[in-house]
């Protein structure tokens, strides 16, 4: 699914809304113009969000907000392995491959007088997913429905196995429940809510929203679980990485992510720590294969050999990030060792599948974000275009604007799209990526417009196998029908740096550095 991160990136989603980026407001500093009083509060650098409902989330920074307001049956774990644990389940059973057992910790209650959480309030939020055709829902895959044993108890009932459930389903955004009661109160049929959450049950809740700008979380005072480090959490829209850390220096956050290149790595701000982490951001070149300059493969080919990967993440990232080999990171079963085209390409080639072609002078488009990042690998694809004939006309926009760009559900513009600079993050299961490119996402997701029938059958079949090498044959043979099909160039998984003051906490993350905000402490 395309957040980022959205970087579907962690970079690149960061919405440039960015009088903020300088911290100044009013010829005051950010945090001294918003909020004067300075109590165990957590303030970060974040993404402008389009929602607060983890039915139709769209960009997986909004799960930040959401695992602090909500609870879920499990939960990622801390630290550098990827695993989960429980969070409001006392105890998970698999009892066959299509059904799992649940059984609700007693206690956990939702605000605005709604009551305890029930097995039915699981039953409704991960049924509304698909009774009203979410985007989102491709996360929970073959789900079927929701049994109802007791009030603590029920059985997720799967149409066939779905190995990601664990890794993905259950512990991000779709596992997120809602008070059934709540929601049909605010939305009649149990639609989304939007940007207007009806309950929470998590140790937080939304005290403040203001968009573009921030969001505050304060503590639920009906929260019966472990007492939250900070009494606020304050996550500050912030343009990109480079807006950031101008922001980190002048005090405006404490947390942030920051660009591979920072100078912080080296000459880091007082009682700042600087880490790193593997990451499942992802970069990569796609092309509208329904656009007529982009029907003929020879075409698409032609600008697959053409692009040098190496010489575009020396420009964006000063040489801090390794070329891809396809949509799965490493460290993720499905990760192939190479892919089909060499990341330095060959000019030679791409001229004679222009020559193929029979085009000797093309015009062409490419979107992409209008942060730093995006705008220097748009810029370095141009120039390498530009020595076989194309010429490439860049159009950068802000994440709003973006992130609607293929869906035919937001207009027409998806006619005109070309070649998009496409930065997103994955989940740590391989059907979280290829998900997104089956015919059925044609539309929504898919926005290269890729049909592969080989492909949807090895999307369908992989899910259901448990043996991780055999699962990473079908994802191999997969990102080889994408490669081949000239649709795609894969860029970078890059990676995840973040800087933040240890006089003021100690962090939490995921292995990726992704922040679970709930589980930091104050110093």
């Amino acid at each position: 699914m395309r957040h980022t991160i959205g970087k579907v990136s962690r970079r690149g989603i960061l919405k440039a809304g960015a009088t903020l980026a300088g911290g100044i407001v009013a010829g005051m500093p950010l945090s001294q113009a918003i909020w004067a009083a300075e109590g165990k509060v957590l303030k970060a650098s974040w993404i402008n969000p389009t929602t607060f409902d983890p039915g139709f989330y769209s960009l997986n920074h909004e799960t930040d907000v959401m695992s602090c307001i909500y609870s879920k049956l499990t939960r990622y774990k801390t630290g550098s392995e990827w695993g989960w644990e429980l969070e409001a389940a006392e105890k998970m059973e698999q009892v066959d491959p299509t059904h799992i057992r649940f059984h609700l910790k007693k206690g956990i209650t939702f605000t605005g007088g709604y009551g305890e959480m029930t097995a039915r309030d699981v039953k409704f939020s991960f049924e509304r997913v698909i009774k009203h055709n979410s985007w989102t829902k491709a996360d929970w895959g073959s789900l079927d429905h929701v049994d109802i044993e007791d009030d603590y108890t029920g059985v997720i009932v799967l149409k066939t196995p779905f190995v990601p459930l664990w890794m993905i389903s259950l512990p991000f955004g779709v596992g997120h429940i809602v008070s059934e009661d709540a929601v049909i109160k605010a939305t009649k049929d149990g639609g989304t809510f939007g940007t207007k959450p009806p309950a929470f049950s998590g140790p937080y809740v939304l005290a403040d929203w203001k968009p573009n700008q921030y969001v505050v979380l304060t503590r639920n005072t009906e929260w019966s679980g472990p007492r939250p480090g900070f009494d606020e959490i304050r996550l500050l829209s912030i343009g990109d990485d480079k807006a950031a850390e101008r922001a980190y220096q002048a005090g405006d956050v404490d947390f942030s992510e920051i660009s591979l290149d920072s100078l912080f790595k080296n000459n880091p701000p007082a009682d700042t720590k600087v880490e790193e982490y593997p990451s499942l951001n992802y970069s990569y070149i796609g092309m509208n294969v329904d656009h007529p300059k982009l029907k003929d493969i020879n075409v698409r080919k032609a600008i697959q050999w053409a692009i040098n990967v190496p010489q575009i993440l020396d420009a964006a990232y000063s040489g801090q990030a390794a070329p891809s080999t396809g949509i799965i990171p490493r460290g993720i079963v499905g990760h192939r060792d190479k892919g089909l085209v060499p990341p330095e390409g060959d000019l030679a080639k791409a001229k004679e599948f222009m020559k193929k072609a029979g085009v000797s002078d093309l015009t062409l488009t490419v979107d992409c974000l209008n942060d730093s990042t995006s705008s220097t690998i748009a810029q370095t694809v141009q120039a390498q275009l530009s020595q076989i004939g194309i010429s490439l006309e860049i159009n950068s926009q802000d994440s709003g604007s973006f992130w609607t760009l293929g869906k035919e559900s937001e207009g027409e513009r998806w006619k005109d799209l070309q070649l998009l600079l496409v930065p997103v993050v994955w989940l740590p299961d391989p059907y979280y990526a290829a998900s997104v490119y089956v015919q059925a996402q044609v539309g929504v997701w898919n926005w290269e417009r890729f049909r592969s029938e080989r492909y949807d059958q090895l999307a369908a079949e992989a899910p259901m196998i448990d043996d991780p090498n055999a699962r990473a044959k079908l994802y191999h043979e997969m990102q080889d029908l994408m490669e081949d099909s000239g649709a795609y160039r894969f860029l970078t998984h890059a990676g995840t740096a973040i800087a933040y003051r240890t006089t003021r906490m100690q962090i939490a993350t995921t292995p990726d550095g992704f922040p679970l905000y709930r589980d930091f402490k104050p110093v």
